[in-house]
């Protein structure tokens, strides 16, 4: 059955795509409306409206010390003046990071959970396969995205970036970030980065190719080969999420590292990806295009969805528990920040994530029910969102984090992007994997 993106869907994309772009850009602006001039008498309105409740924490300036200049006046600013106008104009560059990683890494998530099935052999979910390859269509334009916009915006998010932070004597000198320069360097970042979209799209386009090509063969030889690079990518793959996790979200503050982070970040990716697919294959259902998608598929996937909250729950928790125990300064800062400064985005997210699946998920009936896996969907994916919104704001903006023009802007511009490119995606092949030797097996599926 062939799909066809409509022309409502193409105009609603298309329309989210201009209204974000204009809330990026008017947060563009209004940041750099914030100038050396205006500095002081911004934080003076801002500290006789709210009394002390923007001070920069100790921890947050001790973070940033190295990479802002000393505590004196610099410039005919002081360094709480000089620290505060570096934040308000970080925030737009960081918010459109935040959207932009947001749309990628679910199409990344899907990735990996379709290289899953075919390496498993898995008999499910081959009725689920063009939808997958529809979504990892956004995996290079979103990745190529993610790296523009880390070269654009430079020190903006990478503090690492920022010139003189490795050369003794300089006043940016940063002495851990210096020590980490063999890694963390302009260079490497970006020669990592493309090889790492590299490989993952590479896995992409052929798998792709013998999906497409076992509808019309004879024999099941494009089913095998996609096996063995399935099984030969996913080692590829754990190995090189990890490091993407170190250079794309915990290198904004490198001060801080975490040995679970790699696993956490996929965590998060693999539940949003899951999710996405689940909701998609939902959206076709009720167009009447996915027919052979019964409730039991529908189940699996929200099983899915429950049982990698509850991982991602406990990643978090082992993440956190570790730290907060060793009581570590240059570890539990990570924390405190996130404590004092992202209340409601922080516990917020753990409740969106964790509370809220396992008890709309636990009941089995549930998860039949499209509506309310739909309605469970858009918790999870809201909360994963500021999942990453915790990993890059406290890092960038400090204390100076809402929810804006600038953020709301990022999401429609890329959730846009992200719709138009995976529904054009879906329309490019029939909707049904006809050939693969587990379809049959799939469509009767039952649980």
């Amino acid at each position: 059955m062939e799909y066809k993106i409509s022309n409502r869907l193409k105009i609603g994309a298309i329309i989210m795509m201009v209204v974000g772009a204009l809330g990026v850009f008017y947060g563009f602006m209004d940041s750099h409306n914030v100038t050396e001039d205006n500095i002081s008498e911004i934080l003076a309105a801002e500290h006789h409206g709210h009394g002390d409740a923007h001070a920069t924490d100790s921890h947050s300036e001790e973070a940033h010390e190295n990479s802002h200049g000393e505590s004196n006046t610099h410039g005919g600013m002081t360094a709480h003046e000089e620290h505060a106008l570096h934040q308000i104009h970080n925030r737009p560059y960081a918010a459109v990071y935040v959207g932009a990683f947001f749309f990628f890494m679910i199409a990344l998530g899907v990735l990996a959970f379709y290289a899953i099935q075919y390496a498993s052999q898995a008999g499910w979910s081959p009725v689920l396969f063009r939808v997958m390859e529809g979504i990892t269509s956004y995996v290079l334009p979103g990745g190529l995205i993610v790296l523009a916009i880390a070269f654009v915006a430079d020190s903006h998010i990478f503090v690492w970036l920022k010139e003189g932070v490795t050369e003794v004597g300089h006043e940016n000198y940063d002495k851990l970030v210096a020590g980490k320069s063999g890694w963390l360097n302009k260079t490497g970042f970006f020669i990592r980065g493309l090889i790492f979209l590299g490989g993952w799209s590479l896995y992409r386009y052929f798998s792709r190719k013998f999906s497409i090509a076992q509808d019309n063969a004879e024999d099941n030889r494009n089913f095998k080969k996609n096996f063995r690079i399935s099984a030969a990518f996913l080692v590829f793959y754990i190995y090189t999420e990890s490091m993407m996790s170190w250079d794309w979200i915990m290198s904004v503050d490198p001060h801080w590292f975490s040995t679970l982070f790699g696993w956490y970040v996929f965590a998060s990716m693999f539940v949003s990806g899951i999710t996405v697919i689940a909701m998609i294959t939902i959206y076709l259902k009720s167009k009447g295009l996915l027919e052979f998608v019964n409730n039991s598929h529908i189940h699996d996937l929200a099983k899915f969805m429950f049982g990698i909250s509850i991982f991602w729950t406990y990643l978090w928790f082992s993440q956190f528990m570790l730290i907060w125990y060793s009581n570590i300064p240059e570890e539990v800062t990570y924390f405190v920040t996130r404590i004092e400064h992202y209340k409601l985005p922080f516990f917020g997210m753990l409740a969106m994530n964790f509370i809220f699946p396992l008890l709309l998920l636990m009941n089995s009936d549930y998860k039949r029910i499209n509506w309310f896996v739909i309605l469970t969907g858009i918790v999870i994916l809201g909360g994963h969102y500021l999942d990453v919104f915790n990993w890059i704001m406290p890092a960038t903006v400090v204390d100076r984090w809402f929810i804006g023009a600038p953020e709301i802007g990022a999401v429609l511009l890329f959730g846009g992007l992200f719709l138009f490119i995976v529904f054009t995606a879906l329309g490019k092949a029939p909707l049904l994997a006809k050939r693969n030797p587990f379809t049959e097996e799939s469509k009767h599926f039952h649980y």
